[in-house]
């Protein structure tokens, strides 16, 4: 059982105390400090010794969560990348300041006057920023539309995304990277293709040729998405390795098709993030017009519904709460920077990053999370803008255990070792076989040079402690092990367990990308 603590503001500051003091098991570390505290501090100690760590920046620090008395620090204080432990901060501001009930509501709107089943100017789908749009919700809303009886639109199916401002990429996101499913253009107007709700993007479907040579098949999911393919994808000899490669060219939605696949691999997929995906949508919703009866005179562009505008149907998403576990479960970039704008539309009246990161910050000072400046611009954790401390996490993590909605932001934590993927999340392959399996409920980050966790350990004894490593600028082997040592030996665990396991794979280096997603994305690990 989890319990609350009553006083709000007690560990925020103890947290703030121990910034203040040297690495090391805890304040006072001595006569005043028990055995148990000592031994642990010894273990985490050897631990960040590794010499993987060598030139590397570690930042820890360990609470009991419900006393807030500091266990374990070491330089709490350091202001460093979070990757996408950022999230954490996101998906709370979220759950506080638009609410668990919160929904995004897409309308298609006619703006002008009818004429029996006909529409005497533009049909307009209306974005209310959501990310799990699917072509299903699509052609639903193109059957009501259809069930309002309208046949025929005079004008042009306009795709209006002005809820939000026009920036589609966050601060200092790489360039190289806006082919990325995990780094989509973001827009009050978007789509997505499955219930991992990556929105933005499409799907590309390869299938083997029948003999070696022949070229794969090739089809985008959905199928009327605007989109053209140049190159092609060879069928290699079974048993070869996949080498296929799909690409974007930046500035339109020309994918560009290389490499191969084994002849006896069967179909595989590629998300790839589209440019002007409200454009992208609405060619979508015009295919699905089209097949309900409902003829559009105009090709879809961009515009805005006029003032007045009927409302002839709409689709409500999934409350905010029911978006948390694909959030952080699988590390969703794409709805943390729904969130964050939609954050700044609803508290200050404008949808972009700016204002609500401004929002989120607000939403910190009021709740006495600042023990050291930092600095948010994104919601994901994507850009290397974005400076945290282990301090800020763990205090993070002992107020929400006192908000009405730590239930729903605790259950979406990924659960380590946990072989089910909606529950383990991007923990799934990570502790298994330890003290840490089941009882570790952790948010993961990591991108070039960075590794993170944050979260709780729950103990066999009933104690919970709260945790944060921040591991930056790494440049040889992976610390991976090391933070999941770490994690064991709070859990109650040996962490010599860990340590004298291979590490894990990671299925390769890709610049500035969450890839534990990667693994459950692109692999389906």
């Amino acid at each position: 059982m989890l319990t609350v603590p009553v006083r709000l503001l007690a560990v925020p500051l103890a947290v703030v105390l121990a910034a203040l003091l040297p690495a090391g098991a805890a304040p006072g570390s001595g006569a005043g400090t028990s055995a148990a505290a000592r031994s642990l501090g010894s273990d985490l100690d050897a631990l960040f010794a590794d010499r993987a760590l060598t030139g590397a920046q570690v930042s820890a620090l360990v609470t009991d969560a419900a006393t807030g008395e500091v266990l374990y620090r070491r330089t709490p204080g350091a202001l460093l990348l979070p990757a996408s432990t950022q999230k954490t901060v996101t998906a709370a501001a979220a759950l506080e300041l638009l609410g668990p009930d919160h929904r995004f509501t897409t309308e298609v709107l006619a703006a002008g006057p009818r004429t029996g089943g006909r529409i005497d100017a533009d049909l307009v789908l209306r974005g209310g920023g959501d990310p799990t749009l699917l072509t299903a919700d699509l052609d639903a809303l193109a059957a009501a539309v259809a069930a309002a009886g309208v046949t025929e639109v005079g004008g042009a199916l306009l795709a209006d995304a002005s809820r939000w401002d026009d920036v589609p990429l966050g601060p200092s996101w790489s360039w190289d990277d806006q082919a990325a499913y995990y780094s989509p253009q973001i827009s009050a107007l978007t789509l997505t293709t499955d219930t991992d709700y990556d929105p933005g993007t499409v799907r590309v479907v390869l299938t083997p040729g029948e003999a070696s040579g022949q070229p794969a098949a090739v089809r985008v999911v959905p199928a009327e998405a605007p989109v053209r393919f140049t190159g092609r994808v060879a069928t290699s000899a079974a048993g070869s390795a996949r080498t296929a490669v799909v690409d974007r060219r930046p500035g339109g939605n020309e994918l560009l098709l290389s490499g191969s696949v084994p002849a006896d691999g069967g179909p595989s997929e590629e998300w790839i993030a589209v440019d002007a995906p409200a454009l992208v949508a609405a060619d979508v919703f015009a295919a699905a017009l089209a097949r309900h009866g409902v003829a559009v005179q105009g090709a879809p562009r961009e515009g805005r519904a006029p003032a007045g505008a009927a409302v002839l149907a709409a689709h409500d998403s999934a409350p905010v709460s029911a978006l948390m576990a694909p959030f952080l479960k699988l590390s969703n970039n794409g709805i943390a920077e729904h969130l964050v704008k939609e954050i700044g539309r609803v508290r200050a009246g404008s949808g972009s990053w700016a204002s609500g990161t401004d929002q989120v910050n607000g939403f910190l000072h009021r709740a006495g999370l600042e023990p050291t400046e930092a600095r948010q611009v994104d919601g994901s954790g994507l850009s290397r803008h974005d400076l945290l401390t282990a301090s800020r996490l763990t205090a993070l993590l002992a107020y929400a255990r006192t908000r009405p909605w730590f239930a729903t932001w605790y259950q979406a934590l990924p659960v380590a070792g946990d072989a089910r993927r909606a529950v383990g999340g991007t923990l799934t392959n990570r502790m298994r076989g330890t003290a840490a399996e089941g009882r570790v409920h952790a948010k993961t980050g990591s991108m070039t040079g960075v590794d993170a966790l944050t979260g709780y350990a729950e103990r066999a004894d009933g104690r919970t402690l709260a945790f944060a490593v921040l591991v930056n600028n790494f440049a040889g082997s992976s610390p991976r092990s090391v933070i999941d040592a770490f994690a064991v030996r709070l859990a109650g665990g040996s962490a010599a367990t860990v340590r004298a396991a291979p590490p894990a794979e990671t299925p390769g280096e890709v610049p500035d990308r969450d890839w534990e997603t990667a693994c459950l994305v692109e692999a389906r690990c």
